[in-house]
């Protein structure tokens, strides 16, 4: 009986000490680790793709769930019939327009060529009349000049004719001289009339001319306009191609199909979400933290992790930031304690983890485990 005792004793003490040991070592882990299980797996990317201003049907789903993209792949397509139409269309209008516009200045330029070629031989007319018409007053002026003088020797030719001092011959000369001057004058006037008539022709073709040339003006304003349809012709066939490559979904970024939300011949609307696209490359651990447990973990620090899905791998990590603020903060709803009426709750602080070691393949987006952050 005393021995069991004695067995007993031993063994309660041997229990003691274990127990003591195991609670010394809990309270240590306690104080190297910050440890919870409100860890997930997350990516930095992760998008609704959905086809920019274009609604319609689609024909063609290129990829399904769980496959892999390249960035600029071609996920869906909508039919783009319509808009290759209206494409070929304002192609149609453009060349038309432009083969009006080719003709059109064509056509003013003949014509301006020809009109200054006009001009140049009016202006050259009219300073011929022009100079002629001074050469005929000149002309008129010196026989005044003569005539003046041989009237003067006319009327003194006459008294000396009647005082018998001079011969008949002698006075018809002069007489015969006085008409001859009288009648080139005569025909000087007429041809000067007939000058300024030639000038006031010349005048009136010059400024013909002048009123032709604004038809150039008429017809510059007109490619003018030209150009203006052309131009927005031209924006609004930009606006069709890119509509035409809008018809095509591409993938923004490397990645993983997650969600097919659309199926091929379903007619959707601009903005419809159609695939989720996950990027695997940039997976990140994400802890919600108590509290009570942030003190000492600090950015640079070492973390065991374990992922529900996989208990016999290991994961490793590094603590990359721990957030400024609890994650009820961002709530989209958040507790109002200004009344000083609530129910204390741990409050959980988010931490982000970048994984430094473990096979990274099988991880996915939205996993749980557990983390042991060494502080």
């Amino acid at each position: 009986m005393k021995k069991q005792v004695k067995i007993a004793l031993v063994l309660l003490f041997i229990g003691l000490i274990a127990a003591i040991v195991i609670g010394y070592k809990w309270l240590e882990n306690r104080k190297l680790y910050a440890s919870t299980d409100a860890f997930f797996v997350k990516s930095d990317k992760i998008a609704n793709v959905s086809f920019k201003r274009i609604s319609g049907k689609i024909v063609k789903m290129n990829f399904k769930e769980g496959d892999s993209v390249k960035a600029g792949d071609i996920m869906a397509e909508i039919d783009s019939t319509d808009y290759q139409t209206q494409l070929e269309k304002i192609n149609h209008n453009i060349n038309s327009l432009l083969a009006e516009k080719d003709a059109l200045t064509v056509n003013k330029d003949k014509t301006e060529k020809s009109l200054k070629i006009e001009k140049n031989i009016k202006n050259d007319t009219l300073k011929s009349v022009e100079k002629e018409i001074e050469s005929f007053k000149q002309n008129i002026n010196e026989v005044d000049i003569q005539l003046s003088q041989l009237e003067k020797d006319y009327n003194r030719y006459k008294n000396l004719k009647e005082e018998k001092a001079i011969s008949e011959k002698s006075f018809e000369d002069i007489q015969t001289n006085l008409k001859r001057l009288k009648a080139k004058k005569a025909s000087l006037s007429e041809k000067l009339k007939s000058l300024y008539y030639s000038k006031q022709i010349a005048e009136k073709d010059l400024a013909l001319v002048d009123v032709k040339l604004k038809i150039i003006f008429e017809l510059e304003k007109k490619l003018q306009s030209l150009d203006e349809q052309i131009s927005a012709l031209k924006k609004d066939r930009e606006d069709i191609v890119k509509m035409i490559e809008y018809c095509k979904l591409k993938a923004p970024f490397d990645g993983v199909i997650g969600q097919k939300y659309a199926e091929e011949g379903s007619v959707v609307k601009a903005g419809s979400y159609i695939y989720s696209l996950v990027d695997t490359t940039n997976l990140y651990g994400y802890v919600l933290m108590e509290e009570e447990k942030i003190n000492g973990v600090n950015p640079g620090d070492v973390a065991e992790i374990k992922i529900d899905a996989y208990p016999d791998e290991k994961f490793e990590g590094e603590v990359v930031e721990v957030f400024p603020a609890s994650a009820a903060t961002y709530a989209l709803v958040p507790r109002d304690i200004s009344a000083g009426e609530f129910t204390k709750v741990s409050q959980r602080i988010p931490i982000r983890i970048k994984f430094t070691s473990g096979n990274l393949q099988l991880l996915r987006v939205g996993l749980g485990g557990e983390i042991k952050i060494k502080r």
